[in-house]
């Protein structure tokens, strides 16, 4: 991957063999109604494949057959060694095909290929291994008893749990999924977002070659109205984890009660705060804020879309800010000079639209951006957009956009923006930039949010974990805890005679 240039990645994508087909039982199939939908790259709007459109005969089939691999054992009776051994050859696997599975979440998230190349692929590897090497490392309990009982108190699979992914960061989140559920000795139905479906079914299909049985991990693309929901209020799965919109997380949570109450676990969106202190480093600061928010077009549920900056450098950092958006201007996916992409579709890309005339509407500053470019791309291209002059009561800085803009809001003290901070429904990440490491303590540990960073922004890697409070959502994915969001704990209790 190292040293392509744009004509390279050209090359490749136009010799790309794209499998759109649905996963399951350890095979490529077409959905059993024989329905299919295209699925485009937002980078130019041309058509990249034809993708299963699996309803729910699909999901009763799929579930049907993970339920049989899980009740025979097939995988969930497997040494928990043994099942390491799986895990880490198909990470191998996917660093092997790197290249592909990069171009793939390229043309199908339109993500700048730096970025699929650098962090999703190596990241979803990471987590693959990871969670491999560490599942033969999780004890159960013998907890103190009299001397004449013992307990024991074992950690088991749930079951077979339906994973749902979004289609800002497919493969990643999919890892994310797949990784812990899988070492705990769960069959999975994995839902991939409809309109990013490709890097998913193509590492399936390495899940198999690594040596993973067949029926224990299905891909089933489609709708989230009709699928997704059927998936959720399927009596025969035993645990739900979604990554998404607080609105259809808040949907999911109904239909776990109206069913058969299986766990359900939520990462949900966010409206994430960065607080900038006048005695940080305002360099470092500017060119994090920029990333914070800019980062995969804002399209990012982390996103730092609210930069809380202190009174008295607001202008100056503002200025800052500014001039740091200008290396985020959009481009080319393909190019590995890109660092901005297009938004996913044309419907976010209006709704992003949408936000900078409710922006200006409710008095905001417009500093920079704020409109479409590259249109004759046929692409969904929007710059990065700064507004001054924001407040909490104004839409821009209460909603999630889930685009390029970024909400600048002054403060006066501590106190004042950690006020800011947690005027929100949301709690999923946020940063402090402050060198008094007595205020940024202090500051980090009120702001009620799953993730902050101290003088960073998107700190964290996969021994860490990651969630939100609030409606931001609950459970908790990558670490050792994402194992508890997959399994059961069962006490024995023998009395001896």
């Amino acid at each position: 991957m190292l040293n392509k240039t744009i004509q390279d990645w050209a090359s490749l994508a136009a010799d790309l063999d794209i499998e759109g087909r649905a996963f399951i039982n350890g095979r490529y199939v077409d959905a059993l109604a024989g329905g299919t939908r295209e699925t485009v790259s937002p980078g130019n709007g041309q058509k990249l494949a034809d993708v299963a459109n699996c309803g729910i005969e699909d999901a009763d089939h799929a579930v049907g057959i993970a339920r049989a691999a899980f009740e025979s054992g097939v995988w969930a009776n497997r040494a928990p060694a043994d099942r390491k051994m799986v895990l880490v050859r198909w990470a191998e696997l996917i660093e092997e095909h790197a290249d592909e599975i990069a171009l793939l979440e390229c043309l199908d998230v339109g993500k700048p290929i730096s970025d699929t190349t650098g962090v999703d692929v190596p990241s979803a590897v990471r987590t693959i291994r990871w969670s491999g090497e560490a599942i033969d490392k999780v004890y159960d309990e013998i907890p103190p008893t009299p001397a004449d009982t013992l307990a024991l108190v074992q950690r088991l699979p749930l079951g077979v749990v339906a994973a749902i992914v979004p289609w800002n960061f497919p493969l990643s989140t999919t890892a994310w999924k797949l990784a812990p559920s899988l070492a705990t000795g769960n069959s999975v139905i994995l839902k991939p977002a409809s309109n990013t479906p490709l890097s998913a079914l193509r590492i399936a299909g390495l899940a198999t070659e690594a040596g993973l049985p067949d029926g224990v991990l299905q891909v089933l693309p489609g709708p989230g109205g009709s699928l997704g929901r059927h998936l959720s209020l399927h009596e025969n799965i035993d645990g739900l984890t979604f990554t998404g919109s607080t609105e259809i997380g808040k949907q999911l949570m109904r239909y776990s009660g109206e069913s058969n109450l299986k766990r359900t676990f939520l990462e949900l969106g966010g409206k994430s705060p960065n607080i900038v202190f006048a005695d940080s480093n305002l360099e470092k600061a500017a060119t994090f804020a920029a990333i914070a928010v800019f980062y995969n077009g804002g399209q990012t549920c982390t996103a730092g879309t609210r930069l809380i900056v202190e009174d008295s450098i607001r202008e100056r950092f503002v200025e800052m800010v500014v001039e740091k958006s200008r290396g985020w201007m959009p481009g080319n996916p393909l190019d590995p000079a890109t660092t901005m992409g297009p938004m996913i579709d044309a419907a976010q890309l209006q709704t992003v639209a949408d936000y900078v005339d409710i922006g200006q509407e409710e008095g905001a500053s417009l500093m920079f951006g704020g409109k479409q470019v590259m249109a004759d791309s046929g692409g969904c291209y929007h710059e990065p957009t700064v507004f001054d002059g924001v407040n909490n009561d104004m839409q821009i800085a209460r909603e999630d956009i889930f685009g390029p803009v970024l909400s600048v809001i002054g403060f006066k003290d501590a106190a004042d923006a950690v006020r800011i901070a947690n005027e929100s429904i949301y709690g999923l990440a946020g940063a402090v930039w402050c060198n008094n490491i007595n205020v940024a303590h202090k500051v980090a540990a009120a702001v009620r949010v799953g993730t902050m960073g101290i003088n960073n922004y998107f700190g964290g890697d996969i021994t860490v974990p990651f969630g939100g409070f609030k409606q931001s959502g609950n459970g908790r994915d990558k670490s050792m805890h994402a194992f508890d969001d997959y399994t059961e704990l069962k006490t024995t209790w023998i009395e001896f005679d």
